[in-house]
């Protein structure tokens, strides 16, 4: 599926769930697999395949310009710099921040911050996106802007959300109680249980 959604109390493992895709969170038994990759053992091959947009966008800005920050992920890619910069250039354009290209990142807002962790993210073209909440604390307008973006992305998309109305669209639903995937289906369907077992009348 190219739109998953993963849903779920505070507390019930769904950040822990893409953790463990991405390599970042080593499980305790088995393994996963990312492309017959092992993700704990072949981490940093992973990593170039999987995408993380974090929930906390100052988390991973960390150069003093726009566009150094979005260059800053290509820094291993082996790109040439006129290459680097042609897709630095494109990426800044797509996510409508060309016109701050020269800014520093803490001059934003919160809704243009999460844009460059995710222009950041996306430069460097990996195959699949795992996003952690990607829409916490911004307001309506960056909300709907980060939810068309995700949906016109061409990587597979696996978000954690509590935006329920993000989900709406998508292929793919799981929800995750007490560190369990308790249902798997079609999101409609998904997130009707889940507000049911919220309210306390599944």
């Amino acid at each position: 599926e190219r739109r998953t959604a993963v849903v779920g109390a505070n507390g019930s493992g769904k950040s822990t769930l893409v953790r463990l895709v991405n390599g970042l969170v080593a499980p305790s038994s088995g393994q996963v697999l990312v492309d017959g990759l092992d993700v704990h053992r072949h981490g940093r091959e992973v990593r170039r395949r999987v995408g993380f947009l974090f929930a906390d966008a100052d988390a991973q800005i960390i150069m003093p310009t726009v566009r150094e920050d979005v260059a800053f992920s290509l820094r291993r890619s082996g790109l040439s710099r006129a290459e680097t910069r042609r897709r630095v250039d494109a990426t800044l354009e797509r996510f409508d921040l060309a016109d701050k290209a020269d800014r520093s990142p803490h001059t934003l807002s919160g809704g243009e911050k999460q844009m460059l962790a995710l222009a950041a993210v996306t430069v460097m073209e990996p195959a699949v996106l795992l996003a952690d909440e990607p829409t916490t604390a911004l307001d309506l307008i960056h909300r709907n802007r980060i939810r068309d973006v995700l949906a016109t992305l061409p990587q597979q998309v696996i978000v954690v959300t509590h935006d329920l109305g993000l989900v709406e669209g998508y292929d793919r639903a799981l929800c995750v109680d007490s560190g369990a995937v308790v249902d798997d289906g079609p999101p409609a369907d998904v997130v009707a249980g889940y507000v049911r077992r919220m309210e306390g009348t599944a």
